[in-house]
């Protein structure tokens, strides 16, 4: 039961993730998450509906399989149809050519064909979906838990613009998500001190993506790392292995500063993610390259402070 429960949270949480690659991919601006007060969940964008949404709901795609690219959150192919099959009721509207789409489906199957209900002067898609008691026996899904998971992703992709609504509680509670500073506000909050940190925006084609640091030698919040939004904080991951060799080449000494706060974020065409939990980065062409623009950014740092 438990992994059955943690399975269908993975894929609700991967149907937000497609609502945000819409954002990413400037498409829509903002995505809101709503917990509704039956114990549903809607989410919505206000972008233009790409994919044909009655084949995303009903064709399981090879979700766990394909990288959605440097640009996308890493897996988040929005396995609609796996929360489909297991949702005891599930209803879909497009907003879109001056018109509502709306389609039902109870357990995976169509109980109402795409339909046109009425007209409206707005773009963009809405899921609201309910999962079954019988399959998930508890079907809650916590809030506290979400929160972070969205606060996240929007500290790691400063463009993404989250509101999160709690209907279940009185008042209802709600959040905004959304940090323009991206890794500089996310180092804050592990401890560090934003007047004191350095950042590393960098394009290297050598290990085919991008790479977003931010280090604050205060703080002793650590490293951590994520590639394609993913977290991978496993020891040998090649981002972190290239962050400490960069640092060891620009300070001289292997290990790590004394206080040292720092994230780094890579977003690679072909992630290569491996270990028992799939949070260690493989690639090997990440470590040079990222240690390489570490050392650099390091000594240029060093040297304007002499």
């Amino acid at each position: 039961m438990g992994t059955a429960v943690s399975e269908y949270d993975a894929a609700r949480i991967q149907v937000l993730e497609g609502a945000a690659n819409e954002v990413l991919s400037g498409r829509a601006s903002r995505v809101e998450v709503v917990l509704t007060a039956d114990g549903g969940v809607r989410v919505s964008h206000d972008g233009v509906q790409q994919a044909d949404l009655a084949r995303a709901l009903t064709v399981l795609p090879t979700c766990w399989d394909d990288p959605a690219g440097r640009k996308l959150l890493a897996w988040a192919a929005s396995c609609l149809a796996v929360v489909n099959a297991l949702s005891v009721r599930l209803v879909a509207e497009e907003h879109r050519d001056g018109v509502t789409h709306r389609q039902e489906y109870a357990r995976g199957r169509l109980l109402t064909p795409p339909t046109v209900t009425g007209p409206t002067d707005r773009t963009g898609t809405t899921v609201v979906f309910h999962p079954d008691p019988e399959v998930f026996g508890t079907t809650a899904l916590d809030a506290g838990a979400l929160v972070d998971h969205l606060r996240e992703l929007a500290l790691l992709n400063r463009t993404l613009d989250f509101t999160l609504t709690d209907e279940r509680t009185t008042p209802h509670r709600t959040e905004r998500l959304h940090h323009p500073a991206g890794l500089i506000d996310f180092t804050t909050r592990l401890g560090g001190d934003p007047a004191a940190t350095l950042t590393v925006e960098a394009t290297d084609e050598r290990m085919g993506g991008t790479l977003d640091l931010a280090l604050s030698w205060t703080g002793g919040g650590g490293l951590h790392g994520y590639a394609n939004s993913r977290r991978t904080d496993e020891q040998h991951s090649t981002h972190l292995l290239g962050v400490r060799d960069g640092l060891a080449a620009a300070l001289g000494r292997s290990e790590l500063p004394a206080g040292l706060t720092a994230v780094v974020s890579v977003k690679l065409d072909a992630p290569e993610f491996n270990g028992a939990t799939r949070r260690r980065l493989d690639n090997g062409a990440v470590r040079p390259c990222v240690a390489a623009a570490v050392r650099h950014a390091v000594e240029a740092w060093h040297a304007g402070r002499d």
